[in-house]
Order: C-alpha cells, then structure tokens, then sequence
C-alpha cells in the first residue's frame, strides 16, 4: 500500500491570505570590498602612427584629420587632472583651459589622448603658433589658447579599456567630449569619407595630411601599424647642426644646417633658410648660441660664416622632396621641438 506523503516540517506556501516575505536582509559591511576596479595606470606609451604614402582601401578603416601639435595623455583622478606629454613629463599647469575643462567632464576617471592645438584664422592648426602660445622651446610660458582635440579613450570610469576595439572606445569619448563649440577639450570627429577623397580636400584646405585607424584594433603603444598617417606635405624632425650667418636675415640666420639619423649615427641633409619670422628667429638663435662648438658634429661640407652648435635641437622642417645625392628640397622651418615631446629625428636608409 502506498504511503501517504510526509508533512514537511515548514510549508512551502503559508496560508492563502498571508504575504510571502523573504527573511531579513542583513546590512552591508561597509569593510567588504566592492567589485574590483583595474588599477589606473600612471603612464601609458601613445600608441603612434606609420607613415604610408596613399591612404588605405576598406569598411576596416575609420579616417581623421591629422592634427599639428603636441601629444597629449590626460589624465582625470580622484585626486585631481594631470596633463601629460609623450615622454612623461607634465605639463598640467601649462595648459589651465584644458586642465580647466577637464574637470567639468562627466567622469570620475578617465585617460584621453589627444593631440594640443593652436588654430590660425582658417581653423588650420598652427604647430609655429602653438609653440609661440607656450614661449618657444624650453620656455615656460601657459598656453590659453591651446585646445585639446581628443581622439581616443584609454581608460573610463574605473576601467582600463585599451583591449576593447577602436570603434567601442569612440562610441564611449563621443558621450563624454564635444564635436565642436569654442571648448578647451573638443572631439577630433571621424569624417565619412573614403581615404583618397579626404586626403585630397584636406590637401586643397593645406592641411598636414589624414591618420586612417583599423576598426577593430585594440590600442596598442608604439609604432605597429593599427594607425596610419598620411602627409599633403612632407614634415618631420631634424637635428640642428649650425646655422650660416646673413646680416640679411631675421636672428642674423641666412640657413640652419640640419642632419637625419642613419643607424647610430647623424648625417648632414642640407639647409634651410625660409619659414622664420623675426620673434621664432630670435627665439631660436637664443638656444642655438648656448650650444656653440668650434667644429661640425658631422660633415656638413665647406660653408661660409657657419656658426656650429652642439646637436641638441630638433627642429620640424616641412618639405616637398629629397634630392638625387639625399639633401632636403623646398624645406621651410616650422619650429623647435620641446625636449618633453621626444620627437625623433628622421631616419633615412
């Protein structure tokens, strides 16, 4: 015979009327930790961009305009807004309006990098005039003017979101930084175009080139391939070697005497005497005579009234072409690079 079921010692259901009621939820400790947090890194190595003579084919690629400037990480803690340059050095209290805006971003934490811009009356950003913003290099001037084009989101609200991909990480810097305004901190926007048009307008507006950026990529520092730059016009760094005297010129500098790096190496690649106004003339015959030596670090050739310097100075040329026999042609100054931006001088092969 079948035995009837046993009574459990407690209803599974009390009685119809009554309301169910779990027990008592106990109070949280305030000592239990939360879920944990990725720790904020207190420095990450820009991810940096090749040079490619055409623009890259394919949906993969997002473009932007490539901005003149300085490199810039900020970052936003607890404890406050940090401004730093591409080699670690910072520089929080040399841009306030942008450290200033960074404050009223709706974040808690957050690393942007971004590139710091000044722009001429054509809406172009001016490398020349950035520098002269912040008191030329080695100066110690605040740049008021400089505004911070934002391109990417490293870290976000307690999160270190470098291996999400690119397309993730804009769709989170859209939502915290404006696409346009008179802002310190303004969105480098991507622009819906394919790369050979955009490259073309940007070159009819003299603009420096376009950066074309793979879909899918996670940031990545170094120079690995995710970004891609492309140039209207050639512009890099070269080391100063001296500077041919002219009673003519602005500063007394008839033509700088610049070198590229080959292996270990400097080599001389030609002078350039255009581009200088009588303040960045000035500005740079300054730091040029601190450096004087009695002979060439490399050679330079027979030059007439040259004035030799020690090779401490990067100096950004802009320029057209290489002659035949490796020597710059067309080039045009633009400025000198801070020690804080670890710019390389040019390699050639």
């Amino acid at each position: 015979m079948t035995k009837p079921p046993r009574k459990t010692s407690k209803p599974l259901l009390g009685e119809a009327e009554a309301p169910l009621r779990s027990r008592p939820r106990r109070r949280r400790n305030p000592a239990q930790p939360n879920l944990p947090l990725d720790p904020m890194p207190d420095r990450i190595d820009p991810c940096l961009a090749l040079l490619r003579p055409k623009p890259p084919k394919g949906p993969q690629w997002a473009f932007e305009v490539k901005w003149d400037g300085y490199r810039l990480a900020l970052h936003i803690e607890p404890s406050g807004v940090r401004i730093l340059t591409r080699g670690g050095h910072d520089w929080t209290e040399r841009f306030p309006a942008i450290a200033a805006e960074a404050r009223r971003l709706p974040v808690a934490t957050a690393i942007l990098d971004g590139e710091a811009v000044v722009f001429d009356e054509r809406g172009r950003s001016d490398f020349g005039r950035l520098q002269q913003s912040l008191g030329g290099r080695g100066g110690k001037r605040t740049s008021r003017e400089a505004v911070l084009m934002a391109f990417d989101l490293l870290y976000f609200d307690g999160r270190d979101i470098r291996q999400t991909e690119l397309t993730s990480r804009r769709h989170l810097l859209e939502g915290l930084v404006p696409a346009a305004g008179e802002k310190a901190i303004r969105l480098s926007e991507e622009i819906e175009a394919d790369g050979e048009t955009l490259l073309r307008i940007a070159c009819e507006h003299d603009l420096e080139g376009i950066i074309a950026k793979r879909r899918d990529s996670p940031y990545r520092s170094g120079r690995l391939g995710d970004w891609l730059k492309i140039k209207c016009t050639q512009s890099d760094g070269f080391a100063i070697m001296g500077y041919e005297k002219s009673t003519a010129s602005f500063g007394g500098i008839g033509r700088l005497l610049l070198a590229a790096r080959k292996g270990d190496e400097l080599v001389y690649v030609g002078g350039v005497g255009t581009g200088f106004n009588e303040r960045s003339a000035a500005e740079l015959r300054e730091q040029m005579d601190k450096l004087i030596i009695s002979k060439p670090a490399v050679d330079t050739g027979r030059k007439r009234n040259a004035v030799f310097v020690r090779p401490e100075l990067v100096a950004e040329i802009e320029y057209r072409a290489w002659t035949h026999d490796g020597k710059l042609r067309h080039g045009s100054y633009k400025g000198l690079r801070d020690a804080a931006d670890e710019a390389a001088v040019y390699e050639v092969s």
